[in-house]
């Protein structure tokens, strides 16, 4: 069965407790936490302190997602918070490796997010030393949009490679998953399903978590 990830971006800033509750009665594993700061992505969303507040509100995974520049400037700081995972994006990293011993020297999971535009080979040379790729599906920076479709062939590329070296990473798609699109997500290779307004806009929430988990 994959993870279930849901993406809190999509929730309820004023009623961030009442989804927290659901969350956690529901059979989500992660919390999907994304971090931007309005200049690697053209949006600004929370920090640290945020992250705090999840973490005390749960006993599950936080799987915190950097769409920030110089990330290795808070690397801490959000361990400190709380984090599990801590994504950054090779697309934000001069130095990606130094950027994953950091991580992994703070003692969470080191995970790599690549945009759409990036190809599955650039991790070829970074795969085996981290914990979770995540693939964006669309564009970083807001909830709501369009799946790619050609987010499926990278998955089954990247799960080819993964395969090929026998290592344990995980794939995380992150970015327009659905009830449509997930059963195809999970066939091509991937672990771990992010949703945000998929979850948080249904009818049923916890409804909707409970039909991602059981694809497979």
């Amino acid at each position: 069965m994959p993870i279930i990830a849901p993406s809190l971006l999509s929730a309820n800033f004023l009623n961030l407790q009442a989804d927290c509750d659901m969350l956690n009665q529901s059979q989500a594993d992660w919390y999907h936490l994304d971090v931007m700061d309005g200049r690697f992505v053209p949006n600004i969303s929370f920090g640290p302190m945020l992250v705090e507040f999840f973490r005390k509100a749960t006993n599950k995974v936080c799987d915190v997602h950097l769409m920030i520049e110089e990330p290795e400037k808070y690397a801490e700081a959000f361990q400190k918070a709380g984090a599990d995972n801590l994504t950054v994006h090779i697309e934000a990293c001069r130095h990606l490796h130094r950027n994953i011993q950091q991580i992994k020297s703070l003692g969470m999971k080191a995970g790599v997010a690549i945009n759409p535009h990036t190809s599955v080979e650039s991790l070829a040379d970074i795969i085996s030393d981290i914990d979770l790729v995540c693939v964006m599906s669309v564009n970083p920076g807001f909830g709501g949009q369009s799946f790619i479709p050609n987010t499926l062939q990278k998955v089954a590329q990247l799960r080819r490679m993964i395969d090929e070296k026998g290592l344990q990473v995980l794939i995380e798609i992150d970015g327009g998953v659905t009830l449509g699109n997930a059963p195809d997500l999970i066939q091509a290779g991937a672990d771990v399903l992010v949703a945000g307004n998929t979850v948080f806009r249904a009818s049923d929430p916890m409804a909707t978590i409970a039909a991602l988990k059981a694809i497979g």
